[in-house]
């Protein structure tokens, strides 16, 4: 069992002539009524009361059958830059695996709609495909809540994808999170947000934990590697005296010669 950290505190089938994409896997059930735009969010924005950025009209906590949650893809416009990428949450197909997360639906035409899709593809850029899904619920793990739900996903190929990293030991992943750096923010702040959020559904991912925790280790080597170097830098500086002995020798002049002249 990994170690927890303490943390504070419905819908038509999209159909691909409305929204055409690539997909890997198309779930189509005519008998369940589903909103023209689902998307399904596994990753910080989960809990969020916006989903910063989209309108949308409905939100529902669930999972999704066999994925997981795996940091093998490159972020190198939010979280981290060319020379220094991101590691960032994708999807990883793994039978018998679920996947905690929310639903986001959008309902209100095709204009609203496409406003949402937009930002979300400028968002999930360095993911290149999304799949079609079946979103489940506590009330019931046979029959899916909702389906056609989408989710951006990533091909595990570094040959055909320029954003997948692949697996990496857990150490090497996190010295990686915790110094990346992009426009929006700490690498490390993003893992922290994903772990709290499923906290706060109250559905943690082990897998999250492990990381999470290995970033905080190395945040503290860091940490305390500015700190020594900021104690060094400190005691190169020359102390001022509070006494100064000159090396000038002040000698005494001969008393002066008055002459008095005579009248």
């Amino acid at each position: 069992m990994v170690s927890r950290v303490s943390l504070s505190s419905n819908p038509p089938f999209i159909s691909p002539q409305i929204h055409p994409f690539s997909e890997k896997k198309l779930i189509s059930k005519v008998n369940i009524k589903a909103p023209p735009l689902i998307h399904f969010e596994h990753q910080t924005y989960i809990v969020q009361s916006s989903a910063s950025g989209f309108e949308y009209d409905e939100k529902m906590i669930g999972y999704i059958k066999d994925y997981k949650r795996v940091f093998d893809l490159a972020c190198i416009d939010h979280r981290g830059t060319p020379e220094h990428p991101a590691r960032t949450c994708t999807l990883e197909e793994s039978e018998g695996a679920i996947c905690w997360g929310a639903v986001y639906c959008v309902r209100g035409g095709l204009e609203k709609e496409k406003k949402a899709m937009e930002y979300l593809e400028r968002r999930e850029c360095e993911y290149d495909s999304k799949t079609l899904v079946d979103f489940f619920t506590e009330e019931d793990s046979a029959q899916p809540a909702l389906t056609g739900v989408i989710v951006f996903t990533s091909t595990p190929d570094k040959v055909n994808n320029k954003y997948y990293l692949g697996p990496a030991p857990l150490e090497e992943m996190a010295w990686q999170i915790a110094t990346a750096h992009g426009p929006c923010g700490d690498n490390r702040e993003y893992i922290f947000k994903m772990e709290k959020a499923l906290y706060d559904i109250d559905h943690e991912d082990d897998y999250i934990i492990e990381l999470a925790n290995e970033v905080r280790k190395v945040c503290e080597i860091v940490n305390s590697g500015i700190q020594k170097e900021k104690k060094l830098i400190g005691s190169a500086h020359i102390p001022l005296k509070t006494k100064i002995s000159s090396p000038v020798k002040i000698f005494s002049l001969p008393e002066a010669v008055v002459a008095v002249a005579a009248d």
